[in-house]
């Protein structure tokens, strides 16, 4: 079987982080041919980095390009559904990093692209290929936890603004801040253990507080640290409080960027009738129940060392664009979370719930 050949579009953190090094370690399925990016010295270096490909400028000389299968967009948020699109009706298969889109609408425009076009389109919704998530998963539609009716989500740091003044923090770029960088994993991934409810109705306030105040914003690490700009742009959610309704269980939601709190809180709590697991974010759980004899149990469960989610992630696009076999990150599912997502920001701004 012929490799297939791909491009990655947009040459930052992510791309270097995740998509690159799955591809490469997947070198006897796919050969990447282009790496993109609109600062062509981001795209040099990953030719010399990685010492394979070629370096361009203009993601259509990919798209165009007869011998490309796919394409993996690693751009800010706001090139997703233009670059997605465009590839989609140029006869190639997508896998856009998370989130879809900047906006609920830009992300029904990529899904009925993939509709019309027939090729494959996955987001990089990358937590439901962890280990964890899918034990989690399989226990509770085993019904291990009996009826699970509430999940608590908590993502909350001290001061954890990635970027800031920079494409992370500039709503017309993002779309969003805290929720729908950070937001958009945990609630995905929840839906993905619940078998991918309907949401119902959401209501929820979002702020931004500390990280407004650019020139004192004090941190002790930032991520992406590369595309702060002092002088640039904070206009986006550094914390947010929801509630949602599914067709199945409640989901509470807090999340922050940075808050005057110096502690740090990444689990999610799934409340069963007969047990409740505590889930770390990107490791493993603990299981609470009570046994026949009456006693509390206090189970713990690791992911094993080998399993790489970024890596599977890839397998499953690879197994998509081969079989036509639908992935577990195709848009029909992660478009859920987006729906959510937009449903909280606008009963923020609205200050009503929202009912879809």
């Amino acid at each position: 079987m012929s490799k297939l050949k791909v491009a990655i579009i947009g040459c930052g953190n992510i791309a270097n982080s995740a998509h690159i090094p799955s591809y490469l370690h997947l070198k006897d399925d796919i050969e990447i041919k282009y790496f993109c990016d609109i600062i062509k010295e981001k795209a040099d270096r990953c030719v010399e980095r990685y010492g394979c490909g070629i370096a361009i400028e203009d993601y259509h000389d990919a798209i165009n390009d007869p011998e490309i299968d796919a394409i993996s967009v690693c751009t800010p948020n706001l090139m997703h559904k233009t670059i997605s699109i465009d590839a989609l009706h140029a006869g190639k298969h997508v896998l856009c990093e998370k989130p879809t889109a900047r906006i609920y609408s830009e992300a029904l425009e990529m899904q009925a692209a993939q509709k019309e076009t027939g090729k494959v389109l996955n987001i990089g919704v990358c937590c439901r290929f962890h280990a964890a998530v899918e034990e989690v998963r399989r226990r509770i539609l085993a019904g291990d936890l009996g009826e699970v009716y509430h999940i608590f989500i908590n993502f909350r740091e001290h001061r954890s603004i990635p970027g800031l003044g920079g494409a992370f923090t500039t709503k017309e770029i993002a779309g969003g801040g805290v929720l729908i960088d950070w937001g958009v994993h945990r609630l995905d991934q929840v839906m993905y253990c619940l078998g991918d409810p309907e949401p119902k109705s959401v209501s929820a306030a979002a702020f931004s507080k500390i990280g407004c105040d650019i020139p004192n914003y004090r941190y002790r690490f930032m991520w992406s640290s590369d595309t702060m700009d002092l002088n640039g742009v904070f206009d986006v959610d550094d914390s947010v409080s929801a509630f949602i309704r599914t067709s199945g269980p409640v989901i509470s939601l807090e999340g922050a960027w940075a808050e005057n709190l110096d502690l740090q809180e990444q689990h999610l709590d799934f409340l069963g009738t007969k047990a409740g697991i505590r889930l770390r974010y990107c490791g493993g759980f603990e299981m609470y129940s009570v046994n026949e004899d009456g006693e509390f149990v206090t189970e713990k469960w690791d992911p094993p060392a080998d399993r790489d989610m970024y890596v599977d992630e890839i397998k499953s696009f690879i197994n998509s664009i081969r079989t036509g076999e639908k992935s577990r990150a195709n848009i029909d599912y992660a478009i859920k979370t987006s729906k959510i997502m937009q449903g909280i920001y606008d009963s923020s701004d609205e200050g009503r719930e929202i009912v879809f």
